[in-house]
């Protein structure tokens, strides 16, 4: 018997979320990617095919002084701060959450969490 890939298994869970979330102009869709040092979020209109706004901890660098030894979970919080302060700017309130082939937990719940402080309705 073949074992199957864990890459195999990330792409069939994205796939399947993907298949039910659908964004348009009045609700984007919140993607995230995770990475082992940076985590990436971006609101895309999926009926133009064209990114709103995007934000990135990879870019975006909070104070030193305020946060000095932030963890990756309290840097993702950030990063949903961040994308909803954009997302207000451009008159979007409310957003579907796109957590990919990642579990609800830990750094992407963290970003999810930040944008609901931020005044985004998911």
């Amino acid at each position: 018997m073949i074992a199957v890939r864990t890459f195999d298994k990330k792409l069939r869970r994205k796939i399947k979320i993907r298949s039910r979330i659908f964004g348009n102009n009045d609700r984007p869709r919140i993607s995230v990617f995770r990475s082992n040092r940076y985590i990436y979020a971006q609101a895309i209109n999926d009926e133009k095919r064209i990114t709103l706004c995007a934000v990135s901890s990879l870019n975006f660098k909070p104070d030193k002084a305020a946060t000095k030894k932030s963890t990756r979970r309290e840097q993702s919080r950030l990063i949903g701060i961040k994308l909803a302060e954009k997302m207000k700017k451009i008159n979007i309130n409310q957003a579907i959450f796109d957590r990919g082939s990642y579990s609800y937990h830990g750094r992407v719940a963290a970003v999810a969490d930040g944008l609901r402080e931020g005044g985004i309705k998911i």
